[in-house]
């Protein structure tokens, strides 16, 4: 295998060049079309706010237009700040029109990491749906919801081939987020295969497709993507309302969703309320499940609740455009297979389970799932040795692979996914680094060790436990765990911090000289 080799300005080498990979999936034409054929449709709705198409791509050939004119030679991605708002979408399209990537970051993201990825993307604009806390150097602030700046009409370059479409930052070990790149080559063969996922795309033409994941949580790709490319209706749910069961409920009856795109953790939610059924959400088509483990338990009850519904579930690492296998989850299947398989692999990728030598696993047998294919990222942005450690290209095509780390086998050509292979967990369909969080917990200076565990129940992560060694010991608890939430907010999203506390004198160390996480485990529960 042949590791990727790094290039200082545009990212990493691939075997192929843009113009030898063709997909049918170009999801600039296909918005341009829907523009052309049916300008007074809408794209999406957020709020009480609309785009239509003929809008969406109005507005975003414009705002390209001027950030041609704005960024001149400088190619570098470009951030783009706020929470589910139309205008977000135009942004994203005209930062890809103009030949940029763009970097979506939600206003749950803390404002020490928003700082890092600011300092990490060297463009001279940033967009933004929402007032940003932090200073954006520079660089200028650019808001299209108020106004988009007028500027000459001019040939655009767009994003094309192997061209990075997205960049997507996730957790990372070392306390810093990593930006995953996804081409547009990656893009449009995900696309490709996720307009069929459930039903045929010619049947989700029109239809309303949920979006209840953050633009910067890579699950939304998903509604997002699959919606244009099926001249669907985006309807997306805000924080707030996800978090007001009665607002929650609803705006999903006023939705008149077709095709559902969540964690199983959110319908999970959802299906606490006896009225979450096919009766009060008639239309409901599709369930699109990824991001994490989806049980049987949770299918059944969906089951039962909207008989006529399709139960879709997918698997797949951010570093892999989302999703690469599918399985419908029948009764049959709920019944009779525990847990839960992930499913085949889509066209144009390969699954393998590797031991820990690097051998090919037999049947049945458990290892490291690797994924090959056309749809994975081109590697990490700016974070050339940490490519190099899980991304390669194979020795006989040149194709893109990558080692997820994640424990899985195969059976009769399905995928079983078993958890992770070290200290990366998901939680509520996020994906974290135990140790980003360890760090984070230890730049407060009151806490000498932190060791953080996961609590599961019925192979899922459900919370999270924070063992610490604190300076000084304290007679209250409890009002000192909610001093160390308040703060540790100040450098980790709310879902990343942990919910329990537990203070030691010391950490319990293995005879190797590392972290008891075992016996920590056994004590957090």
């Amino acid at each position: 295998m042949k590791m990727l080799v790094c290039q200082e300005e545009s990212g990493y080498t691939v075997g192929k060049s843009k113009d030898e990979v063709k997909t049918n999936m170009n999801i600039l034409e296909c918005i341009k079309e829907y523009a052309r054929t049916r300008p007074d449709m809408t794209a999406v709705s957020s709020g009480g706010h609309t785009l239509t198409y003929g809008q969406l791509e109005r507005d975003s050939d414009r705002l390209a237009w001027y950030l041609d004119e704005v960024c001149g030679e400088n190619k570098e991605p470009i951030a783009v700040y706020g929470h589910k708002k139309p205008e977000m979408l135009v942004a994203f399209l005209a930062c890809v029109k103009s030949g940029r990537a763009y970097c979506p970051i939600d206003i749950s993201v803390p404002q020490s990491r928003i700082g890092s990825i600011l300092n990490m993307l060297d463009s001279n604009v940033v967009l933004a749906s929402e007032e940003l806390q932090v200073d954006v150097g520079d660089k200028k602030l650019i808001f299209p919801e108020k106004e988009i700046p007028k500027a000459d009409k001019r040939e655009l370059n767009p994003v094309s081939g192997e061209d990075v479409f997205y960049i997507i930052f996730t957790s990372g070990s070392t306390g810093e987020p990593k930006g995953v790149q996804i081409t547009e080559n990656g893009l449009s063969h995900f696309l490709d295969w996720s307009v069929s996922l459930g039903n045929k795309r010619e049947d989700k033409d029109g239809k309303v497709f949920l979006n209840q994941a953050p633009f910067s949580f890579d699950l939304s790709v998903m509604d997002l993507y699959t919606c244009l490319a099926s001249g669907g209706t985006l309807y997306c749910l805000d924080k707030r309302t996800q978090a007001d069961y009665g607002a929650l409920k609803s705006e999903l009856e006023k939705s008149g969703v077709h095709i559902w795109v969540s964690t199983p953790s959110f319908a999970e939610v959802c299906l606490s309320e006896p009225s979450f059924d096919g009766q009060n959400l008639s239309d409901l088509e599709v369930f699109l499940f990824c991001g994490e483990t989806l049980t049987n338990r949770t299918a059944k009850r969906l089951s039962e609740r909207f008989p006529k519904a399709v139960i879709m579930n997918t698997y797949g690492p951010t570093e892999s455009t989302v999703a690469v296998t599918e399985v419908e989850v029948t009764e049959e299947l709920c019944q009779t297979v525990s847990p839960l398989p992930v499913g085949k692999a889509k066209p144009g990728t390969r699954i393998e389970i590797r031991d820990k030598e690097g051998n090919l696993c037999k049947d049945g047998e458990r290892g490291e799932i690797v994924i090959i294919g056309d749809s994975v990222s081109l590697g990490y942005y700016r974070r050339k040795e940490l490519s190099e450690k899980v991304f390669f290209l194979t020795n006989q095509d040149g194709i893109r692979g990558y080692h997820t780390g994640d424990k899985g086998y195969m059976e009769d050509g399905m995928l079983f996914y078993c958890g992770r292979m070290d200290l990366q967990i998901k939680l509520h369909g996020y994906r974290m680094e135990i140790e980003d969080i360890e760090n984070n917990i230890l730049k407060l200076d009151d806490i000498k060790h932190a060791v953080v565990t996961a609590n599961e129940r019925e192979g899922k992560v459900k919370s999270l436990t924070a063992h610490v060694v604190a300076k000084k010991r304290t007679e209250d608890e409890r009002a000192y765990t909610k001093d160390l939430k308040e703060r540790l907010g100040k450098f980790l999203p709310e879902y990343m911090i942990p919910k329990k506390f537990l203070f030691l004198d010391s950490i319990p160390m293995t005879a190797n000289g590392k972290a008891d996480r075992k016996a920590l485990g056994r004590s957090g529960r």
